[in-house]
């Protein structure tokens, strides 16, 4: 249901594609390490995705095909145009022969596109290599259509989601750090009137927003009052998460805060810059996303007001327990066109590429650049550059070339932060996982989904919005849109989801 945008909010590589040429000599081993099977480079063209203009600098390239034996030749794509050039090349049968699907609502639109044999299946030959064999079980669950696997997945933490918030200002009005959304609700409402800054003005609001009920701060409250992630089981079987009561306690929250003008009021309109700008800027107390961002959140709050202090804070208990939404383990997806990747000799020979940034020497690499130019080690971790425009212009764009599925098996040495809070922020993204809230529909197929779940999202999004701001009918507006969302697909959606979660236990009961 939820359209899953970027996550992380950092330029990546999200869409590949690699072309073996000169296989001529090009045999050896099933596993294929490129470096090894000829002394004739794999040449691989690309198709790459960046969050900024302008082509990255081709150094860190240079060092991965000199270890790999490769030849890169990569076409950068700005984001906004990524996914329009990604949807005509399929229709026209030109993708690449590898593709990065770059989220979850995408690869839930190229499902039919596996099953009907677009896509080659890998899953059954990652036995042949020492680091694809190592990818985590249960990811591959998610990622799997039918029982198959078409897909390397690009790993990462379940959660990162929590709040962001003041400490200066809750230390000098006397108040802890919340535990419970009675606590959070308190500390929101103290931050707008209670004068936080000290200036004796009325000009600070507790909660900074945005227009996104996904990565804004909706999504992460309404998991604390025990809304199901996406979907959820209830007596009549998988159900949407907006027909669970932590939903509508959830809407009955933010339109409190809202009524007390706790909130910023144009919330349903604001961007993301516009939302951070308001916290940066010493207007608002509390942000509620990636308690990663804390890092980069507090450099520039410095800019504005040297004396401010943030803090990262994740379990917040609520009327049905503890938890925190998530994502299914992975970010992004690659798979290999059929129509590109013409024989499984070559199929190996890319999976031999990708087994090989797996190794610690070009994961980190990959990761964190070149030792000395990129970062220095201490402690045995990694102090990245401050220098963020280099790291932008040479490492970032090619992170993704790394599908990390080998977890915290990777070999990849862990990031050193200087600043204690973000180390904080590091040890609560591990916390997550712990009470992580998953979404029981993640590797399961709707037709209508595929064809229809945006609207429908929206749908829901615009009546959710209008029962926060108390527009036309109110509560009754919200059942009447949901109806009119059965109506219009949603009764079949729920069929169908039901019919593949039966399918999948059958499954499962079967291979035990």
């Amino acid at each position: 249901m939820s359209r899953f945008r970027s996550y992380f909010m950092i330029p990546l590589l999200l869409g590949l594609g690699l072309v073996p040429a000169g296989l001529a000599g090009c045999s050896g081993p099933p596993a294929g390490d490129p470096k090894e099977e000829s002394a004739e480079p794999l040449r691989i063209t690309a198709m790459a995705y960046l969050m900024n203009a302008g082509n990255p600098s081709e150094t860190l390239k240079q060092l991965i095909e000199e270890k790999t034996n490769t030849k890169l030749d990569i076409q950068w794509v700005l984001d906004s145009n990524y996914d329009e050039i990604m949807e005509a090349s399929f229709a026209a049968g030109t993708l690449p022969q590898v593709v990065y699907i770059k989220n979850q609502v995408s690869f839930q639109q190229y499902r039919d596109a596996m099953k009907s044999g677009y896509f080659w299946e890998v899953g059954h030959l990652f036995k042949d290599y020492p680091n694809l064999s190592r990818l985590r079980p249960e990811i591959l669950q998610n990622t799997a259509v039918d029982g198959r696997v078409y897909s390397i997945y690009a790993e990462v933490p379940s959660s990162r989601q929590g709040i962001i918030y003041r400490k200066d200002w809750a230390d000098r009005l006397g108040i802890e750090a919340p535990s419970t959304v009675e606590e959070l609700y308190r500390m929101i409402k103290a931050f707008t009137e209670d004068d936080p800054d000290g200036n004796g003005l009325p000009d600070t609001i507790g909660l900074a927003d945005r227009s996104d009920l996904v990565f804004g701060a909706f999504k992460t409250v309404s998991s604390y009052f025990g809304t199901p992630n996406n979907w959820g089981l209830a007596e009549n079987g998988l159900q949407p998460e907006f027909l669970f009561p932590g939903y509508r306690d959830t809407m009955d929250f933010f339109r409190r805060l809202y009524r007390e003008k706790l909130i910023n009021r144009d919330f349903t309109i604001m961007s993301k810059n516009d939302q951070i700008n308001l916290l940066l800027t010493g207007k608002a107390g509390m942000y509620i996303g990636s308690m990663e961002d804390v890092q980069t959140f507090s450099r520039k709050l410095a800019a504005h007001d040297p004396a401010a202090v943030l803090d990262v804070q994740n379990r917040i208990e609520g009327p049905r327990g503890t938890g925190v939404w998530g994502l299914p383990g992975y970010i992004s997806a690659v798979v290999f066109p059929k129509s590109s990747v013409k024989t499984e000799q070559e199929l190996r020979a890319i999976l031999g590429f990708f087994d090989r940034l797996m190794e610690p020497e070009m994961a980190n690499l990959v990761t964190y650049g070149v030792e000395g130019i990129h970062y220095t080690l201490v402690e045995g971790k990694v102090l990245s550059s401050e220098n963020r425009q280099l790291l932008e212009k040479e490492v970032i764009p090619y992170a993704t070339l790394l599908q990390r599925g080998n977890g915290h098996d990777t070999g990849i040495r862990d990031s050193y932060f200087t600043l204690p809070v973000r180390q904080k922020a590091a040890r609560l993204v591990q916390d997550n996982e712990a009470i992580v809230i998953q979404d029981p529909t993640a590797a399961l197929d709707s037709k209508t989904f595929a064809e229809k779940g945006t609207r429908l999202a929206d749908m829901i999004r615009d009546a959710t919005y209008a029962y926060i701001l108390e527009e036309g009918s109110g509560d009754a507006g919200f059942t009447e849109a949901v109806e009119k969302w059965r109506q219009e697909g949603g009764s079949s959606m729920i069929a169908e989801y039901n019919e593949a979660y039966r399918q999948q236990q059958a499954g499962d009961q079967l291979s035990r």
